[in-house]
């Protein structure tokens, strides 16, 4: 899969993305994205040795093909932002040529040959290119380590299931035929548009994840249709009509949930959306398809050792049934414990704050990750992460220098804001701190045009990125001028993402109501299911609150809190997490739904549906956490995150939320449940769908 790309944290069209395409067009200009951290092997940056090494050193990264631009503190003629406080540490910068793919493809290359230490230089390789490279290539590890903890375990806990070696190799099959069959997909799609590197990750843990459940629900159902006499043959047309026709809405189910992501405008979160729909289409093939055909060819040989009589007899009898029989003798008092501490679990996503990445994604060993420590504790201001402001249509700025030098000055009176560079020199709390040099005349175009370096403190950077952004913007400026830079891009992405929101929200709402609808024939329904899915999420972002943002087991887990959340992953989990709690829901309520067809006994209907499926979701949930949790010890923070809160969010929905809150809540609603108005009665009766089979519909007793 080498054609997958990684993305920079742009949005096309917004202002931080303009000021970026004038910059490299009129300017030739582009903001660092490699830094080559400098340290002097004895004395200072500053002796004469050690400043011509710095000179030849900068002369040589500037001439390789993939470099566009590099600059120095030597180069510079000693500017303070680029000088470590101690004396002994200084920067050399870099913007790179091409893609951000072709740019960190070629760092694979340039980052070790200038890692090095002659005794006179120590240099170490940093900055957001390398940052991001190297977490995509320790995610490429975790996928690889995944896979290798994965695949053992789940084979070992189906085995424990099934107590059949070819049930298991079976259900193995449809997993990993959805994940090579999401991988391929993915590797034709990269023909029309960019792949991130990371769907990569996602492609093994729901691709094994819904493919064997799938696959489970699939011979649990056929294994019940032999318990109760039926030929092979019957059996596999009697599953293929309830548990495949279940299993189907359930993936249009899940296929929904992850289509929403593609109405956010990034390739990044875009991957997810296809991975999640070719996850399902192969998990669909895989379980519904190619599955009965085995199913009728190992017949009786994937029966149950030791069969029940009958299913009746197991819904009268079985744990499950004596347990929803428990909760719903009174369901007040147990729905209202379990909601309270529902509630406890999710109370720290009250302090959720959306925050910027850093080089914190990577951990403490990571080399980039090690130059940034460095810079944060030695360096003043954080020049990688300079705000570049462009004034495109000033005609001649040689004779506006006054007014270009006020502006920096204003600007360099900002909180946070330690240098302001411009062609009138360079500023410091309202005053010339350099004097404008030849270093300073890259700040006005030949054709035009001017444009500021504004460099904040790597403290403010790291506080309050966003703030600095609006504050530069909010400034009163004396030309029409475009705010850019790498924190303007992070902040026109956050706020491009969470603008778009509402709108995902709104969209997976309406589409899973109206496919439950669909599904059940009730309003009240889905409206409930809806109600209980928002429950486990909050559950899930609290987590992600309590550990992620407020550090908590980051010492078990392995990295270093950064105070906020960055949203682009709590997103992407909030789509997935909520099509696998419908896939949960569809499947609890389809076997609720049969039994109540067939007595109209709410009561029996609830403990029967429960028996038939407890075991079976909790199984399955089991399975698809296990194939998360994978993830939660890996290198990089994004998914440690998705392991964690996914794990989470999987065992809270199918413990506490399914077994506790909807056997009280259907108790609670009674009748009410199927209550559907009359006019609905008729889109039901000609669009709806029952596991029952075609006829349900017909025998079921409808509430108006």
């Amino acid at each position: 899969m080498s054609q997958l790309s990684l993305s920079r944290w742009e949005v096309p069209g917004s202002e931080s993305f303009e000021a970026g395409r004038l910059l490299e067009r009129q300017f030739d200009a582009a903001s660092p994205t490699l830094v080559l951290l400098v340290t002097a092997g004895s004395g200072s940056v500053d002796d004469p040795a050690v400043r011509e090494a710095g000179l030849a050193l900068t002369a040589e990264l500037a001439a390789e093909p993939a470099v566009r631009q590099a600059d120095s503190y030597w180069l510079r003629g000693g500017s303070p932002t680029l000088r470590g406080e101690d004396g002994r540490q200084a920067l050399i910068l870099a913007s790179l040529n091409g893609t951000v793919t072709e740019a960190r493809t070629a760092l694979a290359e340039l980052s070790p040959r200038y890692m090095r230490d002659n005794g006179l230089l120590k240099v170490e390789v940093g900055g957001q290119d390398e940052i991001f490279r190297q977490t995509a290539t320790l995610a490429r590890q975790d996928f690889v380590r995944a896979e290798i903890i994965i695949l053992p375990g789940v084979a070992l806990l189906l085995f424990l299931v099934y107590r059949r070696f070819r049930a298991t190799a079976l259900t193995i099959f449809t997993g990993l035929y959805a994940m090579v069959g999401t991988l391929a997909g993915l590797a034709g799609i990269v023909s029309f548009t960019e792949v991130s590197t990371f769907a990569l990750n996602l492609a093994l843990v729901m691709g094994l994840g819904l493919g064997i459940d799938y696959g489970l629900f699939m011979i649990t159902r056929f294994r019940e249709e032999l318990a109760a006499g039926r030929s092979a043959e019957e059996a596999v047309i009697r599953s293929a009509g309830t548990a495949g026709r279940t299993v189907l809405f359930s993936g249009v189910t899940v296929a929904a949930a992850c289509a929403v992501l593609f109405v956010f405008p990034f390739p990044f979160l875009q991957s997810f959306a296809w991975t999640g729909v070719l996850v399902v289409l192969f998990g669909l093939i895989g379980s519904i398809i190619i599955m009965p055909a085995w199913l009728a060819i190992l017949g009786g040989r994937l029966a149950r050792r030791r069969m029940a009589s009958t299913a009746e007899r197991m819904a009268r009898t079985g744990r499950w049934s004596r347990y929803a029989r428990h909760v719903m003798k009174r369901p007040g008092l147990y729905g209202a414990s379990a909601a309270v501490a529902l509630l406890l679990l999710a109370s720290p996503v009250l302090g959720l704050r959306f925050g910027l990445p850093d080089h914190r994604v990577l951990p403490p060993d990571a080399s980039s990750r090690v130059v940034e420590d460095q810079k944060n504790a030695n360096f003043i201001a954080e020049e990688t992460d300079a705000i570049r402001i462009v004034a495109p249509a000033v005609s001649d700025p040689a004779s506006l220098t006054a007014a270009i030098a006020d502006y920096a000055a204003r600007l360099s009176l900002i909180e946070g804001i330690v240098q302001v560079d411009s062609l009138a020199g360079s500023y410091a709390d309202g005053r010339l701190a350099i004097e404008p040099s030849g270093w300073h005349e890259r700040f006005a175009g030949s054709g035009g045009g001017t444009f500021w370096n504004v460099i904040p403190s790597g403290a403010a950077i790291g506080e309050r990125a966003s703030e600095i952004v609006r504050e530069v913007r909010s400034a009163e400026a004396p030309f029409d001028v475009l705010v850019g830079g790498y924190p303007a891009d992070l902040t026109d992405f956050r706020d491009a993402l969470l603008d778009r929101v509402p709108l995902a929200l709104a969209l997976i709402f309406a589409t899973t109501f109206i496919l439950l609808f669909l599904m059940t024939g009730s309003l009240l329904l889905p409206l409930k299911a809806t109600v209980l899915n928002m429950l486990s999420l909050t559950i899930m972002f609290g987590a992600l609150v309590w550990v992620f943002q407020e550090g908590n087991l980051a010492g078990l887990l392995g990295f270093t809190p950064a105070g906020s959340v960055e949203p682009s992953i709590p997103i992407l989990m909030f789509c997935i997490a909520y099509g696998l709690s419908m896939d949960y829901e569809v499947f609890i309520l389809s076997r609720i739904k049969e039994e109540y067809e067939r007595s109209g006994d709410l009561e029996h209907a609830v403990a029967a549906g429960l028996q038939k499926s407890g075991s079976l979701v909790t199984t399955a949930a089991g399975i698809l956490a296990f194939t998360f949790a994978a993830y939660a010890f890996g290198d990089v923070v994004f998914l440690k995150m998705l392991g964690v809160g996914m794990t989470l969010a999987i065992l809270v929905d199918a413990t506490l939320i399914r077994a506790v809150l909807v056997p009280a809540f259907m108790k609670l609603a009674g009748r009410a449940n199927w209550w559907l108005p009359r006019p609905l009665r008729a889109v039901y009766d000609r669009f709806g769908i029952s596991e029952g089979g075609p006829d349900a519909v017909a025998r079921r007793p409808l509430v108006h």
